[in-house]
């Protein structure tokens, strides 16, 4: 009996590093191996690249398939700052995606282009998330680090250069750092930021391969290893998503995507207009306060997470980490309208329609930006750790009126980087074997009527409460 080909795909995420091996003919999953990080407490929010790298080598040995994987991949957590000395050390703890301290330096990037100039030149308005902010506080708040840098990397490119000795990374990550475009790097935008493009890594064209494997991993030297991608890029690639299928991801962030028709340029920074793996576009949402503030609320509250009650008034609007969308980085939680018969079921049903909000208004603009009408009738498909969730699944029916589709496959930014590094054997584009493998099926919600009454309750409050919301950045 011939032995399965397999591929290693892997997810480093902000929380954990998970790896899946996938047979290349099924998309059966064969193995899987997760190893955890840890984000460092207080006013930022960083990480240690050095422990990806160690995660990374528990993960795939987990598997049990490193040494016979034919090929490997990596998908990673976008935006973060990875900086690296002479030596290929990190020179301090990685800024990740929602570290917020750069919002100032954000600010002063869209008021010195501009707002609708930059959407056009890179896709996206930039916000604190974004890679090129990250730098721009780096060289304003340690410049002595700034001066030692050598190379300026994403966390996937991090990981895909110490496994391979090459300095490249792909389109798709590279479109949510601000300083990349369809153009290819922006050498004002760097200029204004004083960041030297010689220490970035060569963007490489989708399908390409990044190099082979060297020694010193659980992996087998010479193994091919494909360019890897931002983790909603590989996300998308895993689920094999086509054109106008919307996706509501709900994380530690929430998201909300699709594969656009259209090259997105969105100038009230709603729309981060990324591009995907391959050679299209992902225009994207994001919110920094998805599952884990619904979580706190569903804490302090002293009820399970499935715990909600319908009824009530009240209006809770969760932005316990500031918020990016709407771009209220200095904000905080609120709650209003809250009345004597206002029950703690009621109060954390609130959070998740708070939260579920933010996302499914994007969803209309994102839809837009890429080509595709909002008002289709496609099912929104949604994913994530919080995506089998029943108080989830009923709050995202009632609130965004479509049918929704929760696919069986897990892990999907771990099985978009396995298609990837399969691709690289098959001559297949990458999302064409994630459809192969059938990724996406699921069962399918029938759609409720919208709940107009709530959705135009919680505007209000948005609306209303946007001056005591919008507190400096520099206070956080």
């Amino acid at each position: 009996m011939a032995e399965n080909r397999v591929v290693i795909g892997v997810d480093s995420s902000t929380q954990s590093t998970k790896a899946l091996a996938v047979d290349i003919d099924t998309g059966a999953v064969l193995g899987q191996g997760r190893a955890p990080h840890t984000v460092s407490p207080g006013a930022g929010r960083e990480s240690d690249p050095e422990q990806w790298w160690e995660a990374f080598g528990k993960a795939v040995a987990g598997t049990g398939w490193a040494d016979r994987a034919a090929a490997v991949s990596i998908g990673g957590q976008q935006h973060g700052l990875v900086t690296l000395d002479a030596s290929g050390a990190p020179v301090r703890p990685a800024l990740l995606w929602n570290d917020v301290r750069s919002a100032p330096q954000a600010a002063e990037l869209r008021a010195a282009i501009g707002a609708e100039e930059i959407a056009r030149r890179t896709g996206s308005v930039p916000t604190a998330a974004f890679t090129a902010a990250k730098w721009a506080w780096l060289r304003a708040n340690e410049p002595a680090a700034a001066d030692r840098v050598t190379a300026v990397r994403l966390p996937h490119d991090f990981l895909t250069e110490r496994l391979t000795g090459e300095a490249v990374t792909d389109r798709g990550d590279a479109s949510g750092t601000g300083w990349w475009g369809p153009d290819g790097y922006d050498r004002d935008i760097l200029a204004r930021i004083g960041l030297d493009p010689a220490l970035l890594p060569e963007v490489l064209a989708p399908g390409a391969r990044a190099g082979l494997v060297g020694a010193g991993t659980p992996l087998r030297p010479g193994t091919p290893v494909a360019t890897g991608t931002g983790d909603n890029m590989a996300a998308a690639l895993g689920l094999g998503l086509r054109p106008g299928q919307p996706v509501l991801s709900l994380g530690t962030s929430g998201t909300v995507y699709a594969v656009g028709r259209a090259t997105p340029a969105d100038p009230s920074g709603t729309v981060a207009g990324f591009a995907d793996a391959l050679g299209g576009w992902l225009p994207l949402a994001c919110t920094l306060n998805c599952t884990l503030a619904v979580d706190r609320l569903s804490a302090l509250l002293g009820r399970g997470r499935e715990e909600v009650e319908d009824g009530g008034t009240v209006v809770v609007l969760p932005y316990l980490d500031g918020e990016r969308t709407p771009d209220l980085p200095g904000a905080s939680g609120l709650i209003h309208g809250l009345r004597h018969d206002t029950t703690p079921g009621q109060l954390l049903q609130a959070a998740y329609d708070g939260a579920a909000h933010a996302l499914l208004t994007a969803l209309d603009v994102v839809l837009r930006e890429g080509g595709v009408d909002p008002a289709g009738d496609e099912p929104l498909l949604l994913i994530g750790g919080g995506a089998r969730g029943q108080a989830w699944q009923r709050t995202v029916l009632r609130l965004s009126g479509r049918a929704v589709q929760v696919p069986e496959a897990q892990e999907l930014v771990a099985l978009g980087a396995a298609a990837q590094a399969a691709a690289l054997l098959t001559g297949e584009p990458a999302d064409e074997v994630a459809r192969r493998w059938r990724t996406a099926e699921g069962p399918v919600l029938a759609p409720v009527a919208r709940d107009e009454a709530a959705l135009e309750r919680i505007g209000d409050t948005l609306r209303r409460a946007g001056a005591l919301q919008g507190a400096p950045a520099e206070d956080q």
